[in-house]
């Protein structure tokens, strides 16, 4: 009994789905004892309106809803969400039921077999659990995105350990601090991995560490890791995971890095001689005056910014001096104590200008009143007026519609963005492999010489920095080692990759020149000109897309017509009753409203030397009447080479060698400008030939020829199913007599291997554990059969049915179907085969309206050398139908057990087998064996009784 204080199913919106008695019950119920929100609906539709619209927790449905089941209801909604409790209840329960609900993703089946008030407490249970097992699921799905997002944080390396101390798991935090690869180090002891130094005494330390974790209590410990590079300390903290019952399962290392607060105690401690150390090394100079402008401080750096010491500053005379006068207004200064950020020039002791921003505040520090606070902003004021000039350079991109105008672009706004006058730009042409000069400058072609195309294999400074997609700066590029032109007047060089598109030169006489103010601007404009050159590749990849997605609407436009077509014939060849009216209504569908101009359908005659057309529609124009379809490999008509290969004929412009063949100017002339021919083969069975015929060139792309290639097939089936239903309501038949000599025939196999005559006079089964077949033994033991079949392959396993000492029958199982199976598809009955040492008669049956032919290509390229011994005409009774009838009652079970009662001789007289043998032979019990007996015989005689009436066989004169 569930009790409705703290349970989960209060405050739980749960829509319940179907009017059944257990549905109003549990709603009942569930309304009566919680306080739950029910939401009753009785369809698919109205259910998932209220997931949609509302929040739900649960659903419980019945599986009969109208126009569908329960477990539809559960797939649409597992189609969005995998989580949602969802459980299925239904009085109809069983096993397949079942299935179909858990693969379906149900998070519970509720087999109803007792009286709904009695199930409702189960299934309220049921639905608590659910709801628990979900809000648990969610909890756990909500701590692993916790720790996934702990665990990744960059900020802190984090280390998961086993619980004897071996690394399992490592963010990429950590990963970084070391050089080596951190997967090659996983398994090995925590203290014994490359974060760490190789001195014991750290090892110890962090040994003890997960010795603390170990007995599951936390702890942290302080160690310094050092590098070529760099020195770290990172305070490591160390937390135990254990599980549900306080086990230990893993272990978490956090660090954090603490070398900035180490660094800043020391430095507090140090901090006089810190602010010495800041005062000559910082790049501001500071100065500080009385009220006449004389300086009672200069600081040290001052040579940074004006070249002179300290000393030569005091001798220059007072601050206008080196400031220049008018610097700033008293009064102002008195007003606000400090004036900030004004702007002036000022010669250094090489005689450069300097702009400089100057802070002026009023002190009193000793004999100083006034204290200038000197930044340089030279480079800076160089960088705004170079981004300026880069900013038109990068509106002048815009406008550029081809890679050599962007070319241009940046070697005419070199000089502008960097104050350097030799540039080029070289662009990669793929089809060469080679990086071409597109653009240069004057100035480089007279300090350097002409610029020759290089190949892309790295072996030069152009080609390297493109291949291994690497900035190269050279204070003087004759120290480079792949300098292929060693005459060259330049200098300072610099070659910056334009990703895919080729590589940007600059340079100049004078050495040293790239300085880290001219590099970042070098690299802006660098990559400025890569982004326009990716635009002009797009904007010309997407005028080719759009080119390409024109054709493919096209395509997808005449795949639409066709695809109606293929449509329109599939529901006429479902309607079909004859062969002829199959024929004329593909021709007629094929050229309606103008699809096609012409097409027709046609077959081999007996000579097999020419194809006649049998229907055909549209433009005609007399064309079939003025060619002599005959059949060949080359030079005829695309019907009569279809025929030949049997493989699909296409002429996408039959004007293109028109005198190659006598049938193209026929066809020319009546405007068949593009032909295409395909087989109509089923089953290895050829139909015959469909030829199509458009007044345009080029009708019949590759989506065309497949879809008409695939619809062949379409009309030669329904060909085949037409003349196998004549076959079962003509009263007339075609008995053929064949000798195949083929030894890989596997009753030929058989016999030969037992040296023996094998009978098969029907009785094939196809079941879903194989295929079997009932043979009759003669002149030799069963036994000596049955062991012969253990060197053949095709026989799966062998069962005697009955026998003597010599003769009788066994039940073989095939690995593959027998060749009655694959006659009767085509509407043919093997009436029966005798094989021997020598060889394989073959008895078949066909309808009179069926070609021998066919039979005889189908045996011919199955077996090779066959030889069709006699052919004569019978009228039989229209059994057939009777035959077809009673097929339809019996079960394959049922046909199973009653074939081999048969061939086992129950039904002789006297029997040669009882029951209960044929049921051993079976694998049944007997009972299960007499129960399908009689219903086999029950359902016979109806069918011979209610169904049959006799039809009377004879011949009149």
């Amino acid at each position: 009994m569930i009790s409705s204080s703290k349970s989960v199913l209060d405050q739980s919106t749960i829509v319940t789905v179907g009017d059944t008695t257990w549905i109003a019950a549990y709603t009942d119920r569930l309304e009566a004892r919680f306080d739950a929100t029910v939401q009753s609906v009785s369809t698919v539709t109205a259910a998932q309106e209220k997931f949609h619209e509302t929040t739900v927790d649960c659903i419980v449905t019945d599986y009969s809803l109208p126009e569908t089941t329960g477990i539809d209801l559960v797939r649409r909604i597992r189609d969005t969400t995998t989580t949602l409790p969802i459980l299925l209840g239904t009085t109809e329960g069983s096993e397949v039921i079942a299935s179909e609900a858990i693969e379906a993703g149900v998070s519970d089946y509720i087999a109803i077999r007792v009286p709904p008030e009695k199930i409702v407490p189960d299934a309220l249970q049921r639905t608590e659990r659910a709801l628990r097992d979900a809000q648990r699921s969610a909890a756990q799905r909500e701590r692993a995105r916790q720790f996934d997002a702990t665990f990744h944080d960059t900020r802190s390396a984090t280390w998961v350990l086993d619980t004897d101390g071996t690394l399992k798991r490592v963010n990429q935090a950590a990963r970084d601090i070391i050089n080596v690869d951190a997967d090659a180090v996983v398994g090995d002891p925590f203290w014994t991995l490359p974060w760490w130094p190789s001195d014991t005494q750290t090892s110890d330390d962090v040994r003890r560490l997960i010795e603390t974790a170990q007995r599951g209590e936390f702890g942290h410990v302080v160690v310094t890791q050092a590098s070529a590079t760099d020195k770290r300390v990172l305070d490591l903290s160390v937390q135990p995971v254990t599980d549900e019952r306080g086990e230990l399962t893993s272990i978490i290392i956090d660090s954090v890095e603490i070398t900035e607060r180490v660094d800043l105690e020391r430095q507090l401690r140090r901090s006089e001689k810190l602010h010495r150390v800041t005062l000559n090394n910082m790049t501001d100079t500071v100065l500080m005056t009385d009220e006449d402008g004389e300086y009672t401080y200069v600081c040290p750096n001052v040579h940074f910014i004006f070249g002179y010491t300290a000393d030569e500053i005091q001798q220059l005379g007072t601050i206008e001096d080196l400031l220049g006068e008018d610097l700033f207004d008293r009064k102002e200064l008195a007003e606000r104590e400090v004036l900030k950020n004004i702007e002036t020039t000022a010669t250094d002791k090489a005689g450069r200008k300097h702009t400089l921003l100057v802070n002026v505040r009023e002190v009193s520090i000793q004999d100083g009143t006034v204290l200038y606070s000197c930044r340089d902003i030279t480079k800076r004021k160089q960088r705004e007026q170079a981004l300026a000039t880069l900013q038109e350079t990068a509106r002048d991109f815009l406008y550029a519609e081809t890679h050599q105008e962007i070319a241009q672009h940046v070697v005419d706004d070199t000089f502008d963005v960097l104050g350097l006058d030799a540039s080029a730009v070289y662009l990669f042409d793929a089809d060469d492999n080679q990086l071409r000069p597109t653009t240069h400058s004057q100035a480089l072609q007279e300090a350097h010489g002409p610029l020759p195309a290089v190949h892309a294999d790295g072996l030069d400074l152009t080609s390297r920095s493109f291949v291994e997609n690497e900035t190269l700066y050279f204070d003087d590029v004759h120290d480079a080692d792949r300098l292929i032109n060693p005459a060259t007047d330049i200098r300072s060089a610099a070659y910056i990759p334009l990703g895919n598109h080729g590589v940007f030169i600059s340079g100049s006489r004078e050495t040293g020149v790239f300085d880290d103010v001219t590099r970042e601007l070098a690299d802006l404009l660098a990559a400025t000109a890569e982004a326009a050159l990716d635009r002009v590749s797009r904007e010309s990849q997407l005028r080719e897309q759009d080119r390409e997605l024109q054709r493919q609407n096209n395509q997808l436009t005449t795949l639409n017509r066709i695809n109606e077509t293929i449509r329109e014939i599939d529901q006429a060849l479902v309607e079909a009753e004859t062969r002829e009216e199959i024929d004329h209504t593909v021709c007629e569908q094929l050229t309606a409203d103008g699809r096609f101009q012409f097409a027709w359908i046609g077959t081999l005659d007996d000579a097999g030397k020419t194809v006649t057309p049998h229907a055909w529609a549209g433009t005609n124009l007399g064309y079939l009447d003025a060619q002599s379809f005959r059949v060949s490999k080359e030079r005829v008509e695309p019907a009569g080479r279809t025929a030949t290969t049997g493989e699909a004929t296409h002429i996408s412009n039959v004007a293109a060698d028109l005198h190659a063949a006598s049938w193209r100017k026929e066809a020319i002339s009546r405007d068949f400008l593009s032909v295409l021919s395909v087989p109509l083969v089923y089953n290895d069975l050829s139909y015959g030939v469909l030829t199509m015929y458009a007044e345009t060139p080029d009708a019949f792309d590759e989506t065309i020829q497949m879809v008409v290639s695939e619809l062949g097939e379409t009309i030669a089936a329904a060909i085949s199913a037409t003349e196998r239903k004549q076959a079962l309501l003509t009263t007339s038949m075609t008995r053929i007599e064949y000798e195949v000599s083929d030894p890989s025939f596997v009753l030929t196999q058989l016999a030969t291997a037992a040296d023996c005559t094998l009978t098969y006079e029907g009785g094939v089964q196809q079941t879903a554990t194989g295929n079997f077949l009932f043979v009759t033994v003669d002149d030799a033991p069963l036994e000596r059969v049955v062991a012969a079949t253990d060197g053949l392959t095709v026989v799966e396993d062998v069962q005697q049915i009955r026998g003597g000492e010599t003769g009788g029958v066994l039940r073989l199982r095939l690995s593959e179907p027998f060749l009655a199976t694959e006659l009767a598809g085509h509407g043919v009955v093997l009436r029966s085969v005798t094989s021997t040492v020598t060889g394989t008669t073959l008895i078949i049956d066909l309808p009179a309206s069926s070609g021998v032919r066919h039979v005889t290509q189908l045996l011919t390229d199955r077996f090779g050398d066959t030889a069709l011994v006699s052919k004569q005409t019978r009228e039989q009774a229209s059994e057939h139908g009777f035959y077809a009838s009673v097929l339809d009652r019996l079960t394959n079970r049922q046909l199973e057990v009653l074939e081999t009662a048969y061939y086992s001789g129950f039904f002789a007289s006297p029997r040669k087998a009882d029951g209960k043998a044929v049921a051993d032979s079976l694998g049944i019990s007997p009972q299960a064996f007499y129960q399908h007996i009689r219903s086999a015989q029950r359902k016979l005689f109806a069918a011979l009784v209610d169904d049959h009436k006799p039809v009377a066989v004879g011949h009149s004169d």
